[in-house]
């Protein structure tokens, strides 16, 4: 990780715009701690998709745990293809 003033960034923004891109980090604190990172955009879809999984295993968490306390609901293969024919 790279820690940059704002006026480093201001002066040099190539620079660190391309540490960012080859994998580097580049934080810039600021005052009020409203401080900055930036990172590669495949590094941000990178984070965005582990969010996204994140998100779904706790949705397949929360739906173990309804099964395992008797919320499920049980369907026989005829009665879901009944279903998806009525679609």
């Amino acid at each position: 990780m790279t820690v940059v003033k704002q006026m480093d960034i201001r002066k040099n923004i190539k620079h660190y715009f391309d540490l960012a891109f080859n994998g580097d980090t580049v934080f810039v604190p600021r005052k009020e701690n409203k401080n900055v990172v930036v990172i590669s955009q495949k590094e941000y879809e990178d984070l965005q998709k582990a969010k996204r999984n994140a998100e779904y295993l706790a949705m397949l968490d929360r739906g173990y745990a309804d099964m395992a306390q008797g919320k499920g609901v049980t369907k026989t293969m005829e009665e879901l293809e009944a279903m998806a024919a009525d679609e």
